[in-house]
């Protein structure tokens, strides 16, 4: 998808939630936005808890920062749509804050998910976003995030992957970073390992005709 292109009026918004879905598995976002499967697990129970704070909405003034929770975001240009936790607005600036359990990660998947409530924010206040927060609740800190070109680059690239997924309805093969498969709660829904032997299969197939070949 183009910078300025702009979806289909009958496309379906996309879930910012499913922004951090597609960086961490873009497997895991077709089971959950394409096929609506789901699956309780210690993980996804802590993250329901934490987010239970975050959803009582409102919106209060203190030294000088107004603080809005729950606050409806869209984008018309990127057709997402959904709910931040939090949005600071220093002035006439929003500072977007996600509410995460555990400590931060590795991959950028919730740095991505923050980012695209930037770029919301952006379109929708006509104001520059540079950087939000992360909030996680295993350290009890904020992770500051900018919202530099790479990051806002990788944001637009998985909405596209989003996009193109949800039209194709199809649902991708298993991520290759396979030690993120144990901490996922579709992973008996999703059986990465017996999908992804057939695809496994037929790759030794071809190399082996390959190397017979004369």
């Amino acid at each position: 998808m183009s910078d300025h292109a702009r979806p289909p009026a009958d496309e379906e918004p996309i879930p910012l939630s499913a922004v951090q879905h597609a960086v961490y598995c873009l497997r895991q976002a077709a089971l959950i936005h394409l096929e609506r499967l789901w699956a309780e697990n210690r993980f996804t129970a802590e993250g329901d808890v934490l987010h239970a704070v975050a959803d009582k909405g409102g919106s209060r003034k203190a030294r000088g920062v107004r603080r809005v929770m729950s606050l409806p975001l869209a984008s018309a240009r990127l057709n997402l749509t959904g709910i931040a936790d939090l949005v600071e607005f220093h002035g006439d600036v929003p500072f977007p804050v996600e509410y995460k359990r555990g400590k931060p990660k590795l991959h950028r998947a919730d740095e991505a998910q923050l980012c695209a409530q930037a770029l919301c924010l952006e379109e929708m206040t006509g104001r520059p976003v540079p950087a939000g927060a992360l909030f996680y609740a295993q350290t009890r800190r904020r992770v500051t995030v900018p919202f530099d070109a790479g990051l806002r680059a990788l944001t637009e690239a998985t909405v596209a992957d989003l996009a193109a997924m949800l039209v194709s309805r199809q649902t991708p093969p298993p991520t290759p970073h396979r030690a993120r498969c144990r901490a996922c709660s579709l992973l008996e829904l999703c059986r990465p390992d017996t999908v992804a032997r057939p695809v496994r299969q037929w790759r030794d197939r071809m190399l082996a005709k390959a190397l017979e070949a004369p």
